[in-house]
């Protein structure tokens, strides 16, 4: 610059490594798969299959839904879990839903579909019962299901029991996505309703209390 002569001067650099810095370094996660896991795995998988030598394999049974009907009443049972694919979304998912003071639908299929078609049906039967000024019947509240669902052609995934006790008695009625209904002493639905027709059938008898049916 104009021929002035500049002198630089390099500030010496200190190469040593604290101890502070060399343990955050060696704590730090490397790139890679991590292995570490696998011998824990294989105490367990040895520990679990015991003497059989297998693993034991998981249950999966579904959305079930039962119902069943006692001498005087109805008990209507369900699970809570929700599940998108492998993914459990909810595991408190109310699945019986209320229709009126004395009729309930427990359902099963698309959550969302399940909430709004029995709403929408629990709306109607209001209505219905406050022009009328009289009770809720279980065969009127079926009657609006099967005819709004049979409209939809089984788009609306819905697979219901509806249960309940009016003036002429206890009714039990299982109500599918394509509308069709059927009247019966004890159901099951959901892809879980083999495992527990299976002990409907084995078990329910006429005429039992409502303390067996709620234990059945």
């Amino acid at each position: 610059f104009g021929g002035t002569k500049i002198d630089t001067m390099a500030a010496p650099i200190d190469h040593t490594v604290s101890d502070e810095a060399r343990m955050l370094a060696s704590a730090r996660p490397r790139g890679g798969f991590d292995f570490s896991l696998c011998g824990r795995n294989e105490v367990i998988r040895q520990a679990a299959a015991g003497a059989t030598g297998t693993m034991p394999r998981a249950m999966k049974t579904g959305t079930t839904l039962a119902g069943a009907i006692f001498n005087g009443g109805i008990v209507l049972g369900a699970d809570t879990r929700a599940t998108e694919g492998t993914v459990v979304a909810d595991k408190n998912c109310e699945k019986i839903h209320y229709i009126a003071p004395n009729i309930y639908c427990c359902g099963a299929g698309t959550a969302a579909d399940t909430e709004h078609t029995t709403a929408l049906i629990a709306s109607q039967l209001k209505l219905l019962q406050l022009n009328t000024g009289a009770g809720s019947r279980v065969v009127t509240a079926m009657t609006l299901l099967k005819r709004m669902l049979f409209r939809y052609q089984g788009h609306i995934s819905a697979a219901l029991i509806l249960g309940g006790v009016d003036t002429t008695g206890a009714h039990l009625y299982t109500v599918w996505p394509h509308g069709s209904t059927s009247k019966l002493p004890y159901a099951s639905m959901g892809s879980g309703s083999l495992a527990a027709m299976s002990v409907l059938e084995s078990s329910y008898k006429e005429d039992m209390t409502e303390e067996e049916c709620m234990e059945l």
